[in-house]
This record gives C-alpha cells, sequence and structure tokens, in this order.
C-alpha cells in the first residue's frame, strides 16, 4: 500500500490504472445523464420522454403548458439540486478519508453535519421567537444560512482544538469530533423537548433529508461551494496521495502538509454546510460511493475525486427519484432511500475489511 501510495505522488503511475480511471469517468458520466433524463421524467406527473427531448432540444413550445410549467418550476431545480448536493457530499467524503487515511470516515467526522443539525433544529425552534427579526429578514433562507453557519462553527471550533504549534493533530481531530458531535445531539435533544407539534414535525422530515424545497435560487446559493471543492481537485490530489505514507513521508515528499489539511477542511466544511442547509441530513452517500468507487479505479485521488462527484451526483438523483414515485403521490424522505441502500453495502464493506483482515493473520 506505502509502495503505491509513494508511487501515485511521484506521478508515475502506470497507464492501464490511469486508461481505467479514464474510463470510469466517462462510464459515469453516461450514467449521470441517465439519471439526469429519469429525474426530469419521474415523479407524479409524468413526462413522457419524447417531450422531454422536445423541451431538452429547444422545441418546448410544443408541449403542454403543465409540462413545462412542472419542468421549469419542479424538475429543473430539483435536478440540479441533487446533482450538486450529491456531488458535494461524495467528493466531501472522498477527500475526509484520503485525509485521514481511513476509507470509513465521512464529513461527520469534523462535526459539520452535527453543527449544521443543531443550528438548523434551533432555527426551526427559535425562528418564530427570539430569532424571528432575524427569520422574516431572510425569508426562505433563513434555515439554510443556519446549517451553513453551524457547519462551519463545528468546523472552526474542532480546528482551534486539535491545532497546537500550527501543526493540525489527526487524532486529535477525530476525538474531538466525536465528543462535539454528541454535545450537538443533547443539545438538539433540548431544542425537541421544548419544541411544539408544528415544529417537531418540521425537525422530523428535515432531519430524514429532502429535495422538495427545490428551487433555482437554492441551485445559485449552494453551487459556489460545491464548485470550489471541485475547484480544488488539481492541487489536491498528488497530496492527498502522498498522506497515504503518513504526514512525516508527505513533508519530505515537498508537500505542505498542514497548508493541505487547512485547506481540505475548510473546503469540506462549506460544502458539506451548504448541502445540508438546503437537503437536510442525508446519510452514507460521503461514505459508500467513494468506497466504491476505489475498488474499481484504485488509490489515486487524481481519478478518485471526480469519479465521486460524478458517482455521488447520479446517485442521488436515482434515490430521489424513487422517493419521489414508490409512494406517490405522496413523497419518502430521501435519507430513508440512502440509509436503505448504503447501510447494507457499508456493512458488506466493513465485514469484508474484517474477513481480508483475518486472512491476512
Amino acid at each position: 500500500m506505502r509502495s503505491e501510495a509513494l508511487r501515485l505522488s511521484l506521478g508515475t503511475d502506470d497507464g492501464d490504472r490511469s486508461r481505467q480511471g479514464v474510463l470510469c469517468i466517462v462510464v459515469l458520466l453516461l450514467l449521470l445523464a441517465i439519471a439526469c433524463l429519469i429525474s426530469l421524467g419521474s415523479g407524479p406527473t409524468g413526462v413522457d420522454l419524447t417531450h422531454l427531448w422536445l423541451y431538452l432540444t429547444g422545441r418546448g413550445d410544443q408541449l403542454a403548458l403543465q409540462e413545462r410549467v412542472v419542468l421549469e418550476a419542479v424538475r429543473l431545480p430539483r435536478t440540479a439540486l441533487g446533482l450538486l448536493v450529491g456531488a458535494g457530499l461524495a467528493i466531501s467524503g472522498a477527500m475526509m478519508q484520503g485525509l485521514f487515511r481511513n476509507p470509513l470516515a465521512d464529513p461527520g467526522v469534523v462535526g459539520v453535519t452535527s453543527g449544521a443539525a443543531l443550528f438548523a433544529v434551533a432555527g426551526i425552534v427559535l425562528g418564530g421567537g427570539l430569532l424571528a427579526p432575524v427569520s422574516m429578514a431572510l425569508g426562505s433562507h433563513f434555515l439554510p444560512m443556519m446549517a451553513f453557519f453551524g457547519g462551519l462553527f463545528n468546523t472552526w471550533l474542532l480546528y482551534r482544538i486539535a491545532t497546537r504549534g500550527g501543526r493540525t493533530h489527526t487524532t486529535t481531530l477525530i476525538l474531538s469530533g466525536i465528543a462535539v458531535g454528541a454535545l450537538s445531539a443533547a443539545m438538539m435533544g433540548l431544542f425537541i423537548f421544548v419544541a411544539d407539534d408544528r415544529q417537531l414535525r418540521d425537525i422530523t422530515f428535515w432531519s430524514l433529508g429532502s429535495l422538495g424545497g427545490a428551487t433555482f435560487s437554492r441551485v445559485v446559493s449552494v453551487l459556489p461551494f460545491v464548485a470550489l471543492v471541485l475547484a480544488i481537485i488539481p492541487f489536491v490530489a498528488r497530496g492527498l496521495d502522498a498522506l497515504i505514507l503518513g504526514d512525516a513521508a508527505a513533508f519530505h515528499l515537498g508537500i505542505p502538509v498542514q497548508r493541505l489539511k487547512r485547506l481540505v477542511i475548510l473546503a469540506v466544511a462549506a460544502a458539506c454546510g451548504a448541502t445540508v442547509a438546503v437537503s437536510g441530513s442525508i446519510g452514507f452517500v460521503g461514505i459508500v460511493v467513494p468506497h466504491l468507487l476505489r475498488l474499481v479505479i484504485g488509490p489515486s485521488h487524481r481519478f478518485l475525486l471526480p469519479a465521486s462527484a460524478i458517482g455521488g451526483g447520479a446517485l442521488l438523483l436515482v434515490a430521489d427519484s424513487v422517493a419521489r414515485t414508490i409512494v406517490a403521490p405522496a413523497e419518502l424522505p430521501i435519507g430513508i432511500i440512502t440509509a436503505l441502500f448504503g447501510a447494507p453495502v457499508f456493512l458488506m464493506l466493513l465485514l469484508g475489511r474484517h474477513g481480508a483482515r483475518r486472512m491476512g493473520d
């Protein structure tokens, strides 16, 4: 594993592995295009594939008014939001797994999810009372903004705790994340205890995750943060490969380890805070997608990071389509679908690792 990481970090991965990575990305792009068509065409009001093709090729005036309204006001923003949320969660998971040298890590390790959830629950409970002026001023952006700042606050707190003498200690960061996550859960319990029936219903649906409130304004609000994580891929891929060898070895290979850690943590916090803010808590995308792709194309982050973004977007669009149609005209929270798919896959991966470790004993 170390020799492979050294070879990757020096940019000497073989041609077969590179071709495999490129081929995987091409296949994932095709799957993403199919997932987009499924997302645009499925739902309680189905849109015929022929009509969908007419609309996408600029002949939307031939569609019935109802179909145009459904596509433009509901399906297009929902598909775009699902694509961004899935990409943001999956690529954040891939970066965190590389940073912590643990394929089972995800953004929840650094407290982003728990911080976003705590601030969102506080916004639901206090939005009609203590925080009413802020809620009225921000309107529909109030809850997403609360969740976003909650994720950033927890990340900043953990980073301050884990950083001593200009060095960020990974073990301290993980343990602090567990403690802060437990504290956030306890504080959420207090808010839930004092919430009324309507607030409890809002908290429950938010915590299960949904893309039901998708609008183009929400798409625009989350787009810069996901774009930020995508933009830093060329600058962090080689460093994350080198970190497999350990901090000291990566430093001697010329990697600015502390700067790399700060960049990855801040980018992941921004992307996860923004995506959780607009969609609620959606689990397992950040763990399962990078893990499965690593089994296919190997550990090189040059291919793993973009493949995770594409795969995460496709997976979430398919999960959202299932959530909209399986109990139509009602809608299941998308977090239930991702958990039903992700939890068994995660357990199989975990048992596989355990079995492989025992074989090596």
